[in-house]
């Protein structure tokens, strides 16, 4: 993909830690505007594993038939804004970065995602509690469904600290 190609697209699609629009500040990633919106036959898994704990798990989606993904729709205020983004997600080592179609209440959205590189995904993994805050942080653009469910993954016991 070109340069020009690479920073045309001006919405991305958070679905995890990213839902919190306070990180997204902190990470230096203006947004215009968020809305709520949706993947489609696609499920959320933790089984990203962390950089920094063995067992911790991020978030990460996957086909999944019959599941949706919830979560929130950026309109960039920059689209090269992305390609700071791309360092937080480790890109293309941790997360790669994919164009894909996202759903909303006015009709699909070409958007960014980030999917967990193969090679980082692991089985038996679960989110440390303040990770999981991060995506709770994002349920007012969430249905109330979606919310709880997230509210009731069970976290890994080991808190340790955050990162940025």
């Amino acid at each position: 993909m070109g340069a020009a190609e690479e920073v045309s697209v001006d919405h991305y699609f958070a679905y995890g830690s990213n839902m919190n629009p306070a990180r997204l500040g902190a990470r230096g990633v203006p947004f215009a505007d968020a809305r709520s919106a949706w993947l489609p036959d696609m499920g959320l898994r933790f089984n990203k594993r962390a950089t920094r704990h063995p067992h911790w798990g991020c978030a990460n989606v996957v086909p999944a038939p019959g599941e949706r993904v919830e979560g929130v729709l950026y309109r960039l205020a920059d689209p090269a804004a992305i390609l700071r983004l791309d360092r937080f997600e480790g890109t293309p080592v941790e997360y790669l970065r994919h164009l894909c179609r996202v759903e909303t209440a006015a009709g699909p959205v070409e958007a960014w995602i980030y999917v967990a590189h193969p090679e980082r995904v692991a089985e038996g993994l679960r989110p440390p509690r303040w990770y999981l805050e991060h995506l709770l942080a994002g349920r007012t653009h969430l249905s109330a469904d979606y919310a709880a469910r997230l509210s009731r993954v069970e976290c890994h016991p080991e808190e340790g600290s955050g990162w940025p």
